[in-house]
């Protein structure tokens, strides 16, 4: 499933993302790269705390509305690819093998 990030970046700061789909996902990263590939690790994360809370997962938007919110307006957009599966595969085989 892909999950529209937005990146900021202050002038003193390291780059931020925020997961708007996935509300309290946030992440960072000293590059661009590290920004985006700790981004997928922390919507896995949340994805998985959800699961294992046995709550919903949020729906996903189209990007369409995020781009015209005005909180995301001087951010860089990208779409990271979280495959569900791996999420909840690994929370299958926790469970099994604490069985």
């Amino acid at each position: 499933m892909h999950y529209p990030i937005v990146i900021h970046k202050d002038p003193d700061s390291d780059y931020g993302v925020t997961v708007p789909d996935l509300p309290g996902c946030f992440s960072g990263g000293d590059t661009m790269d590290e920004a985006i590939e700790m981004a997928h690790e922390a919507i896995a994360g949340h994805i998985e705390t959800l699961l294992m809370d046995k709550q919903p997962i949020p729906n996903k938007s189209p990007l369409e509305v995020h781009l015209e919110d005005e909180f995301y307006a001087d951010g860089i957009w990208v779409l990271v690819d979280v495959d569900l599966s791996e999420v909840s595969g690994k929370l299958v085989q926790s469970s099994t093998s604490l069985a």
